[in-house]
């Protein structure tokens, strides 16, 4: 028995839309059966690049596609979405889900009347480094992350906390799983009128802290995350997707206690290992299963809201400094 391949399309095909297409035409028992953007001419460069077809309209593409990735401007997320589920339409979404918390909770109820799928594209899930740290990780107590990034066009329409930000509330919020229930932000806008560089501490309800650093104003792109846990210590560079894994060993309390407290000796190294991928192509084959019935959706459509609404409480934390753009 065989299955038919699934017609996936993607709308928005800008830098980043572009690489969604080219995976999509590449994966195995996916037909990418259109590309739609708001500048024509770009579409039509994809198309006959990737061999598929130019669609004129939103509309057309959604004819001809079971399942689409948005990756049009975040303000653009909720209308073209909607669209999607209200087509019956599996839909994955580029991070932020959407640009307001209200236009991401009508993105979810509309999905879950519906009965499709809505996966969030909150790529870092999928990082090398974190799939490599995933098995060895146990409750994490307190994590350090520093994202920051030379300044581009794309996606400064937002604020940094939810342009990059976002990103590492959803990795906290996935690896310590608990209410958050205190949260302290400050925050600057320098080249644009929204906020350019954030820093932000969550307090969850165990007592776990989280302090996020980010920034679209650096000269290099740095993407650290340190996580600290009741046995031990990873160090992860996301950029590079290695890392390492420090924890104590089973005789750490005895070497601690004896005359002369040797540290070095009491912990022990353990090597960080996965499968070399590449993240976005992991990502979307995660959402073509999905769509399939094969297994959830990675990072569902509430947990990007989750996301949203966390990366909110840290605008509302900034006082004055997020003055209109909490709407």
């Amino acid at each position: 028995m065989t299955t038919a391949p699934l017609a996936v399309g993607v709308a928005g095909v800008g830098s980043l839309g572009f690489h969604h297409a080219r995976h999509y035409a590449a994966l195995p028992g996916v037909r990418l059966a259109g590309v739609f953007d708001a500048r024509p001419g770009r579409a039509a460069e994809v198309a006959a690049q990737l061999g598929t077809r130019a669609c004129p309209s939103l509309d057309a593409l959604l004819e001809d596609v079971a399942a689409i990735s948005v990756v049009v401007p975040t303000p653009a997320h909720h209308d073209v979405a909607l669209a999607a589920l209200a087509r019956g339409r599996h839909v994955l979404v580029e991070k932020p889900l959407a640009a307001t918390i209200a236009e991401a909770e009508a993105l979810v109820v509309a999905a879950e009347r519906a009965g499709v799928v809505l996966q969030t594209g909150h790529i870092e899930r999928f990082n090398r480094a974190v799939r490599a740290a995933a098995p060895h990780l146990a409750r994490p107590r307190f994590i350090e992350s520093d994202r920051v990034a030379p300044f581009v066009a794309r996606g400064s329409e937002v604020a940094v906390i939810l342009d990059l930000m976002i990103h590492d509330i959803d990795l906290v919020l996935a690896l310590v799983r608990e209410p958050v229930t205190d949260v302290r932000a400050s925050g600057i806008a320098v080249v644009t009128r929204s906020i350019d560089i954030a820093t932000a501490r969550l307090e969850f309800a165990s007592g776990a802290v989280a302090n996020l650093t980010a920034s679209r104003l650096a000269r290099e792109r740095v993407r650290k995350l340190r996580i600290f846990q009741p046995n031990g210590y990873f160090s992860l560079d996301l950029g590079a997707g290695t890392g390492e894994y420090l924890r104590l060993r089973k005789d750490a309390a005895a070497v601690l206690a004896g005359a002369a407290p040797d540290l070095a000796a009491a912990i022990e190294r353990v090597p960080l290992e996965a499968p070399e991928a590449d993240a976005l192509q992991l990502e979307l084959a995660s959402f073509v299963r999905a769509v399939r019935g094969e297994e959830p959706p990675a990072v569902t459509g509430r947990d990007g809201l989750e996301a949203l609404r966390l990366a909110f409480r840290v605008l509302e934390a900034m006082g004055p400094a997020a003055a209109g753009q909490l709407s």
